[in-house]
């Protein structure tokens, strides 16, 4: 595995962490000061969030949801590019959840961009 790649997954597993275990303060570390978000909702375009407060204060929120349950499906790296497939369940009922990807771009150790 190359330095980059190795770089980029721990990165991202530490990012995807942050939701599975609730603990919103562990997404501060990881997120650079340039960092841009793209969202799905609202549909049809979503969102984007420009700049680590931004970025920060959407993704605090949704890792501090004690309704979201999340769930890792896949954690790759490639070069600079982590993808986190995941799964997001809100109750206990068999339809409550989706499956989402994260397409995130590491630099210097920190995420420069989200697109999920």
């Amino acid at each position: 595995m190359t330095s980059d790649r190795r770089v980029s997954r721990e990165i991202v597993e530490r990012f995807h962490n942050a939701f599975e275990k609730h603990r919103p303060e562990d997404v501060d570390d990881p997120i650079s000061e340039g960092c841009v978000l793209e969202n799905t909702a609202p549909a049809p375009d979503g969102a984007r969030y420009e700049g680590r407060e931004a970025c920060l204060a959407f993704w605090k929120g949704v890792a501090s949801s004690a309704n979201l349950i999340f769930k890792a499906e896949e954690i790759s790296a490639m070069g600079d590019r982590g993808i986190i497939r995941w799964q997001p369940r809100w109750s206990e009922r068999e339809g409550d959840w989706v499956r989402g990807v994260n397409i995130m771009r590491v630099r210097d150790g920190k995420v420069v961009e989200g697109l999920g």
